[in-house]
């Protein structure tokens, strides 16, 4: 054959599951480095008392999988009698640590999408979701040792359901939307609905969203006010830091784990705000109407807790989260459709009995969704180291949840009362609330 016919051949594209199992695989490697690194540079450095290479393998396998939510059951015997063992199960989420799977996840998931065509995410998904799970389960067989004692089970589900989430998060961002995706065009079945079913669904996904408009800003305002306590207590936290004489290699992983679960910290605040507070250990409670700590840990950012705050004025804290609920009734003013309001007026002649039913309601369901909104994520933020007095860390999710959103809700009736008054909004609208004339709405001809 003469060589100016000569072609050259062109590889064959993957099939779309061998490309989801080798993103996956990629972004397990990444995440194990990431944990084993700085792991490795502290054992070279002389730490982990005489311990050997395959103690330090062990312990990196272990912190990867306590990142993704696998209880660790530890077994602790004294150096003196074994009637001094202490057993316990070690469950903590560093929220900063966790986003290292999940951000490689959804950067994979973008990658998987823009290889995909409408209705074949599944594929590469499944690839993935099938070699991540074998990763976990590989991990949590061969990382226990004495001290520390792994479920497979668990050790397979919970890492290949944190992969699938990030995954499925990363592939409806690049998609843009679920009806590229997946091929259901939501949008389409909503048109299908009946004009009063259009309503309530905008009522609803409304409500949905203001509780989360307020819970996201009552989370950054308890995030500021957490960052002006540690500023405030700067100088006890580099204290402990003296105290702790960790080296330059120790502060750094001190201060990286510190950074881990600082979110964490965020949260407790945010249930500190709410008025339930958290714990820090049987027995504790750290709340802005009572604080009562025993020993602690020398953990430098412990010294930024709000300790010794006069009762007087901790409850001043507790307008942060209505100062939020205010905000999600301003914005619930602007974005939202409140439609309930729209038809309870033209049941209810009296606009001052209508108005205050609506809003009275518009609090009450406001709140409710904030709190089912919160009660996960205060949940996942505390945790139990296993053994000692640390075995209750965190807020109690129910209590935290139902506290905040009824903080929110309470301001969410302020906000949305307020606020039309510098938005420029007329309170009434005779066109839209008698019915005479209306072209959409509950107030129109098909209502």
């Amino acid at each position: 054959m003469n060589a100016r016919n000569r072609r050259p051949l062109k590889p064959l594209p993957l099939p779309l599951w061998v490309q989801g199992a080798i993103e996956v695989l990629i972004a397990a490697v990444i995440s194990a480095m990431l944990v084993l690194i700085p792991l490795v540079v502290i054992w070279s450095g002389g730490g982990f008392a005489a311990t050997g290479i395959d103690f330090i393998a062990r312990m990196g396998g272990q912190v990867w999988l306590a990142i993704h939510g696998v209880p660790l059951h530890l077994t602790i015997e004294s150096a003196t009698t074994s009637a001094d063992t202490q057993t316990g199960t070690f469950w903590f989420l560093p929220w900063g640590l966790v986003l290292l799977p999940l951000f490689l996840g959804w950067r994979a998931g973008r990658r998987l999408a823009r290889a995909s065509y409408r209705d074949q995410i599944w594929q590469p998904l499944a690839g993935g979701a099938g070699v991540y799970a074998l990763v976990g389960l590989m991990t949590s067989l061969l990382v226990p040792n004495g001290m520390v004692g792994i479920n497979p089970l668990w050790g397979t589900l919970l890492p290949t359901g944190v992969m699938v989430v990030a995954l499925l998060a990363g592939a409806r961002r690049e998609a843009g939307s679920w009806g590229r995706l997946i091929g259901m065009d939501l949008a389409e079945r909503i048109e299908r609905l009946s004009q009063h079913s259009r309503w309530a669904g905008s009522y609803v996904w409304s409500v949905v969203r203001a509780g989360f408009v307020g819970l996201m800003t009552a989370f950054g305002l308890a995030a500021a006010l957490m960052a002006v306590q540690i500023g405030l207590h700067w100088a006890d936290v580099a204290q402990v830091y003296q105290q702790l004489g960790a080296g330059v290699w120790g502060g750094a992983v001190i201060t990286v784990a510190q950074l881990g679960v600082l979110p964490n910290l965020a949260m407790w605040t945010l249930a500190w705000t709410s008025g339930a507070g958290f714990s820090l250990g049987s027995g504790s409670v750290v709340a802005p109407l009572q604080t009562a700590v025993g020993p602690q840990p020398a953990v430098p950012l412990l010294s930024a807790l709000p300790v010794g705050l006069e009762p007087v004025w901790s409850w001043v804290f507790l307008l942060l989260p209505v100062l939020a609920g205010f905000l999600a009734g301003w914005w619930l003013l602007r974005e939202g459709e409140n439609h309930f309001d729209e038809w309870l007026s033209l049941k209810i002649n009296a606009r001052w009995a209508s108005m205050t039913l609506s809003t009275l309601a518009l609090g009450v369901f406001v709140a409710a969704a904030t709190a089912v909104l919160a009660i996960l994520p205060l949940w996942l933020s505390s945790g139990s180291l296993g053994v000692g007095r640390l075995v209750e860390l965190g807020p109690e999710a129910w209590l935290a949840a139902i506290m905040l959103g009824g903080l929110v809700g309470l301001g969410t009736m302020f906000g949305h009362l307020v606020s039309p008054f510098w938005e420029g909004y007329e309170l009434v609208l005779p066109e839209a609330w008698t019915g005479e004339e209306s072209d959409g709405g509950p107030a129109g001809r098909d209502g």
